[in-house]
């Protein structure tokens, strides 16, 4: 049965990093959540409303707390085991809706800070950490879906940036989470250190070890080794995510030899077959930087307004159209 707790001012519920299987309901006073910003480290302060369930997500998903509750005003509570909350919850449709809409506004808050670094300059070394920094957050915090878009797009970006290795390394502990459905015990260990390089090898399939191998390749501007691991994932055909993922690395690599026709008769070849491909916009980027490295500025152009038309208007590759089209119409 749900207990009553009474908490003093400057008293602690819990600290970031419990593990804690309670869910708590305040009904009176004032209670702080305290976590850290994922771009910039900075202290951060969300109040709980009187009438609100906190500690919902680290309960039920049976993970560390992300975040301390700090009383800020004597308060009273209710406490809940999980399955009594989960009984609570079945029998009132009043306080599902009332805790998604609170998940909804965490999930924006989140999403936000996730687009203020992706969205900066990529030249940037602050940029550059900060994408990192992104991807180290979701996988400390078990989150691989995540973890794995922001280390792929670390890559995309910067090549050869200073973490490169270590977010190839993350990317494979990620997908292996994935797979396996990241067990508890060994999701801590990941998020404590990266996996050795040789345990990763043995865990990945072998598509996986050659797509990586791959981009570790390309990130040491080793264009020609990187293609030809590529196009043997492509022909051996054994893992369909990664013959997809090859198609788009195929094209960089022809794009970085400078075979400009190539690139485009690849690229243009893969969005007619896959026109629902996870990168095409970014090939389509690749398709109109070939047009305009070969003189044909109408064509670039008309590339380059086609993926203002189709990606946000936050998203990395529009700034990089804009900035391509704002040098084009400068000529």
């Amino acid at each position: 049965m749900p207990k009553a707790a009474a908490y003093k001012s400057n008293s602690i519920v819990y600290f970031k990093g419990d593990n804690n299987d309670k869910v708590f309901l305040l009904k009176s006073g004032k209670v702080s959540m305290k976590y850290n910003d994922i771009e910039t480290g900075q202290e951060m302060y969300d109040l709980i409303q009187t009438g609100e369930f906190f500690g919902v997500k680290s309960a039920l998903g049976k993970y560390p707390r992300e975040e301390t509750a700090v009383v800020l005003q004597d308060a009273n509570m209710i406490v809940f085991t999980v399955p009594e909350f989960e009984q609570v919850v079945l029998n009132n449709t009043r306080i599902i809706m009332k805790m998604l809409k609170v998940f909804s506004n965490q999930l924006r808050r989140i999403h936000k800070q996730v687009q203020d670094v992706l969205s900066t300059d990529e030249q940037s070394d602050n940029s550059e950490a900060g994408l990192f920094g992104v991807g180290e957050y979701y996988l400390k915090s078990k989150r691989y879906a995540q973890a794995l878009y922001a280390f792929r797009r670390y890559l995309t970006y910067y090549p050869s940036g200073a973490f490169a290795q270590q977010a190839l390394l993350n990317i494979g502990a990620a997908e292996r989470f994935v797979k396996s459905g990241g067990g508890q015990q060994a999701a801590a260990g990941a998020s404590a250190a990266a996996p050795a390089p040789r345990q990763s090898e043995e865990e990945m399939s072998g598509a996986a070890q050659r797509f990586y191998n791959g981009v570790s390749l390309f990130s040491q501007q080793k264009y020609n080794d990187a293609l030809a691991e590529f196009k043997a994932i492509i022909t051996e055909g054994q893992d369909a995510e990664y013959v997809a993922k090859s198609l788009f690395e195929v094209g960089r690599c022809l794009y970085a030899v400078g075979e400009l026709d190539k690139c485009i008769g690849h690229y243009t070849t893969m969005i007619q077959r896959y026109p629902k491909h996870p990168d095409i916009v970014e090939a389509l980027f690749y398709v109109g930087s070939c047009y305009e490295k070969k003189g044909d500025a109408g064509k670039a152009m008309g590339f380059y307004k086609k993926i203002l038309s189709m990606a946000p208007e936050d998203a990395p590759v529009s700034r990089k159209a804009r900035k391509a089209i704002g040098a084009l119409e400068g000529k």
